[in-house]
C-alpha cells in the first residue's frame, strides 16, 4: 500500500511538472492581474490542466496499471491456463477487429479484471487470480469479452476526454465564482483578495463533486455497452452466468481508486451513493442482458 501511495504521488507531481512546462511554452500569462480576471489565460490554463492530466494518465495507463496491481504480462505462456487465456483474448480481439492486447494476471483475492491502454490496438487486459479460481472457463471467457468490448468501444479514451471536459469546466467555473465573490461581496476593486482564493477552493471542491456525478453516470452506461458487447462476442448466457458469479462473490474490489472504473465490477451502494458508482448494480446489468434479444 505504501508503495502504491508513493507511486501515485510521484506520478501526479510529474504530471503537474510537465503541464507547468507546457503553460510556459505556450506563454500563458497570469489568470489574475491588476485589472481583474484574464479569461483567455484562465481558459488556456483550465484546458491544459483539465485535459492534460487526463490524457497523460491515459498515455501511461498501461505502465501505471502494471505497477499498481503487480500484473505480470504473459509474454511466453508457461501453463495450460496461460495458453488458454492468450488464445481466448486473441480470438476475441480478432472478432472485435482490434489489435492483440497484452494479457496479464495479477494477484488479488477479489473476482475482477480490467482493461486499459491509450488506443484500441495497444491495450492491456488483465485478470485477477481470484477470478481464475472462482469462475469456470465459460464465465472467465465472458469477462474477457467484456474487457475486449471496452477496448473495442474506445471507452478508456472517451472516459479520459469526458474527464478532461468536466475538469476544464470545474477549473473555469470555480475561478469565476471566486472572482465574483471577491468583487461583489468582499468589494475588492483592484487585484484580488483572500475571498478569491477561499471561494475558488470551496467552489472547486463542490463543482468537482457535482462533475464526478456526470463522469460516473457515463462510466455506468459504458458498462452496459460492454456487457452487450461481451454477449455478442462470447454469448449472452455466458455473460449472465459471469455476472451472477460476481454477485455471489463476497470479496470487495481491490483495484486502486484511479483504476476502479476499469474493473469488471465496482463498489455498490444505495441512495445518493449510487450517483457516485462507476458500475451499475449487478442486478441491473443482469436484467438488461435478460431483456436483450
Amino acid at each position: 500500500m505504501f508503495k502504491r501511495i508513493i507511486l501515485f504521488m510521484v506520478t501526479n507531481l510529474a504530471i503537474i511538472f510537465v503541464l507547468s512546462i507546457v503553460l510556459n511554452l505556450l506563454g500563458v500569462g497570469p489568470m489574475l492581474d491588476q485589472h481583474g480576471l484574464n479569461m483567455g489565460s484562465l481558459i488556456v490554463f483550465a484546458a491544459v490542466f483539465g485535459f492534460g492530466g487526463s490524457l497523460i494518465s491515459l498515455v501511461i495507463s498501461k505502465w501505471t496499471a502494471k505497477r499498481l496491481t503487480g500484473a505480470q504480462v504473459i509474454s511466453q505462456p508457461t501453463s495450460e491456463l496461460e495458453h488458454w487465456l492468450v488464445e481466448v483474448v486473441r480470438r476475441q480481439a480478432l472478432k472485435a477487429n482490434i489489435g492483440m492486447p497484452e494479457v496479464a494476471i495479477y494477484d488479488a483475492p477479489d473476482v475482477n479484471a480490467f482493461a486499459t491502454g491509450m488506443n484500441r490496438n495497444n491495450a492491456l487486459v488483465a485478470v485477477s487470480t481470484g477470478l481464475l479460481r472462482a469462475m469456470d472457463r465459460n464465465e472467465a471467457e465472458a469477462v474477457l469479452a467484456h474487457e475486449i468490448s471496452h477496448v473495442a468501444n474506445g471507452d478508456m479514451i472517451t472516459l479520459a476526454l469526458v474527464q478532461g471536459v468536466v475538469n476544464t469546466f470545474v477549473i473555469v467555473a470555480s475561478r469565476l465564482a471566486g472572482y465574483l465573490v471577491d468583487r461583489v461581496i468582499f468589494k475588492t476593486e483592484r487585484g484580488h483578495g483572500p475571498g478569491f482564493f477561499i471561494t475558488s477552493m470551496i467552489a472547486q471542491l463542490v463543482f468537482g463533486i457535482l462533475a464526478s456525478i456526470i463522469v460516473c453516470w457515463f462510466s455506468r452506461q459504458r458498462e452496459f455497452r460492454a456487457d452487450a458487447g461481451a454477449a455478442a462476442i462470447s454469448g449472452r448466457e455466458k455473460m449472465i452466468a459471469a455476472l451472477q458469479k460476481l454477485r455471489m462473490s463476497t470479496a470487495q474490489p481491490h483495484l486502486p481508486d484511479q483504476m476502479a472504473a476499469f474493473g469488471i465490477s465496482g463498489i455498490t451502494g444505495g441512495g445518493l451513493k449510487k450517483l457516485f458508482m462507476t458500475h451499475p448494480p449487478l442486478e441491473e446489468r443482469i436484467a438488461a442482458l435478460q431483456r436483450s434479444k
